[in-house]
């Protein structure tokens, strides 16, 4: 230390005299202080003010740059040094230096200006400032396809600056991708595929610009699914894997490259490892098995990559992945069962599933899972179903093959997730079927468990399904006693509540469920209809000019619905809805219009 101390103070007067055989000697004596003990002697060199000097000596001509460039490097390695390297002003000068033309200088002076911008805001806004990134991109462009071991490094050293300089800084990062840094990198990722350190450095840098939606573009004109596939065929070692695995995510996150990583080959390679790693219980096999198929689930979020992967209900991936749901691995039940909610997204999909027997495996998966059965299985597989209960012609076929009682046995869930998948399945199953619609709104348990759930406060999906099957039992079954067993259950009030929910669709099916219960059962119904203050509500739907013309058509429907029952009528008189009712009469919608002079010659009528 004692000799760290007067190579320090000798620095500094030969700094000044510039003789450069001396400066050598200073600069030698640093570095193999560093090298061992590089903490202690960064201590010594910050407090000597000896990085003021350092800015003078970096000249391009001097023979001596690349040592300072190098010592600077060394230093920028403690976190502690790295903005006292900027406030001594030595980040322009380096910049200067990318100028050069020597590989030694524009090896050092990447390392130096990489290393201050690790975990630095002040390294980075510094080297942004001085205009350094642009540099450095034009390098690799230029560098690109050379292959010798010496650009090699340097373009190594350059890509692993860059990371520093964008890491998890978003606007940085944009910078970078306007600068065109993309399609260099991929081309850069095909020519050096045989040098490992550059492949990771070019894969980092991907992870790190892969997450900004803006890059998704760029990375789409390229070919970096081919060249991504072709590299993790490549890979043996897990963690290789892993890295290639965490960019791929974020990128198939676009339907165009989600469909380039089809067509190059990706999907075969994720159903090799899941059929290799299936039976192992390896920590990091079993997480090599969630990763591949989750990207597998990912893929068939495409249209155009699910239609391609489906291929008439004949495809291979598709026979694949539905021999995982009888599995016994969860996470392949898991990822079977959202694969088929993913195929399940067009008519024709659903249709040819349905027919070739989907529906049972997804119900005995199902069956598997009821007893203190996996939550995320529970919830893919009902995902599923209801996709599939979607199409018409299906709803029958699925009634028929027992759908409604394998779901029902979820009513006693207290998982959201689960609970909201299954009232929309059920909600899909009854749509326009009448006797599915009263069976289900004739069950006890099951309307008393929606009426229990419409209060769910939390869970303003649940609450929102709940509601809405409520109302759909009603209008599909139009049936007195599903009205009945609504009403001895407490779920007037929540319909009611429903017809001024924000969203119109939901106002105007708990309308319409309430014309049906005014029509066929008033007077089990007028009690709970005026404690809920339903004809304020009307009146206040149809006052209201933001009120849609169908909510305003339905209310007025309901209002003469309501006419027959004496208590409401009188609260119909006293709120004066003639004179609300009047004015829509010349409303630009014509069947508001027309309702608007029907009901106010039954409202004068009744008066």
């Amino acid at each position: 230390m004692d000799n760290l101390s007067d190579t320090l103070k000798k620095l500094k007067i030969t700094a000044v005299d510039r003789t450069d055989d001396s400066l050598e000697g200073c600069l030698d004596c640093l570095l193999q202080a560093l090298t061992q003990n590089n903490m202690a002697t960064s201590e010594k060199i910050q407090g000597s003010g000896i990085l003021q000097v350092f800015a003078s000596l970096l000249l391009p001509q001097s023979s001596c740059t690349a040592k300072v460039a190098n010592v600077i490097a060394e230093i920028a390695k403690n976190e502690f040094m790295r903005i006292p390297c900027v406030d001594a002003g030595l980040i322009s000068p380096l910049v200067q230096l990318l100028n050069s033309k020597d590989q030694e200088v524009l090896l050092q002076t990447g390392r130096a200006l990489g290393n201050i911008c690790y975990d630095s805001h002040e390294g980075r806004s510094a080297v942004d400032q001085a205009g350094g990134a642009q540099i450095v991109v034009d390098h690799l462009r230029s560098l690109c396809s050379k292959t010798d071991p010496a650009s090699e490094k340097l373009l190594t050293v350059f890509c692993g600056m860059l990371m520093n300089y964008s890491n998890e800084n978003d606007s940085l990062q944009a910078q970078l991708i306007n600068m065109g840094v993309i399609p260099t990198l991929v081309k850069l990722l095909g020519i050096h595929c045989q040098n490992a350190a550059l492949t990771e450095m070019c894969l980092v840098a991907f992870g790190n610009l892969a997450e900004l939606e803006s890059s998704k573009e760029q990375f789409a004109s390229t070919n970096i699914a081919e060249e991504l596939v072709k590299l993790f065929k490549k890979q043996i070692e897990h963690d290789k894997r892993e890295m290639v695995f965490e960019v791929l995510a974020p990128l198939a996150e676009n339907d165009a490259i989600k469909l380039q990583l089809v067509e190059s080959g990706l999907v075969e390679c994720l159903l090799e490892i899941v059929q290799q790693k299936v039976d192992s219980d390896k920590e990091e096999d079993i997480a090599e098995l969630k990763t591949a198929s989750d990207l597998m689930v990912l893929l068939l979020l495409g249209d155009e990559s699910m239609q391609k992967l489906f291929e008439g209900g004949k495809g291979n991936v598709f026979q694949r992945v539905l021999s995982w749901i009888p599995s016994n691995n969860h996470q392949l039940q898991l990822a079977g069962a959202l694969a088929i909610a993913n195929f399940a997204r067009n008519d024709g999909n659903c249709i040819h599933m349905v027919d070739n027997g989907i529906v049972e495996k997804l119900m005995d998966l199902l069956d598997r899972h009821v007893e203190d059965g996996n939550v995320t299985v529970q919830h893919a597989a009902l995902s599923a179903l209801r996709n599939l209960a979607i199409p018409v012609v299906n709803k029958a076929k699925m009634l028929s093959a027992g759908v409604t009682e394998a779901v029902l046995k979820f009513l006693k869930s207290e998982m959201p997730p689960v609970q909201f998948k299954l009232l929309g399945t059920l909600r899909m199953l009854i749509d326009a079927q009448a006797e599915a619609a009263e069976q289900l709104g004739k069950n006890v348990k099951l309307v008393e468990r929606l009426v229990e759930w419409c209060e769910a406060k939390d869970h303003a999906g649940v609450m929102g399904e709940s509601n809405r099957l409520l109302s759909a039992l009603i209008r599909h079954s139009k049936s007195k006693d599903v009205i009945k067993t609504i009403v001895q259950s407490g779920g007037i009030k929540h319909l009611v509540t429903m017809a001024t929910s924000e969203h119109v669709i939901m106002q105007n099916e708990a309308l319409v469920a309430l014309a049906l219960i005014a029509a066929l059962e008033l007077g089990t119904a007028e009690k709970d209809l005026e404690s809920a203050q339903l004809v304020q509500i009307l009146h206040r739907l149809l006052a209201d000019e933001r009120s849609a013309p169908e909510i305003k058509y339905n209310s007025m429907v309901l209002i003469c619905a309501l006419m027959g029952s004496e208590s409401l009528h009188k609260e119909v008189q006293d709120l004066a809805f003639l004179d609300v009712v009047s004015k829509l009469r010349s409303h630009e919608n014509k069947s508001v219009a027309q309702q608007a002079s029907l009901t106010e010659q039954r409202l004068a009528v009744e008066s």
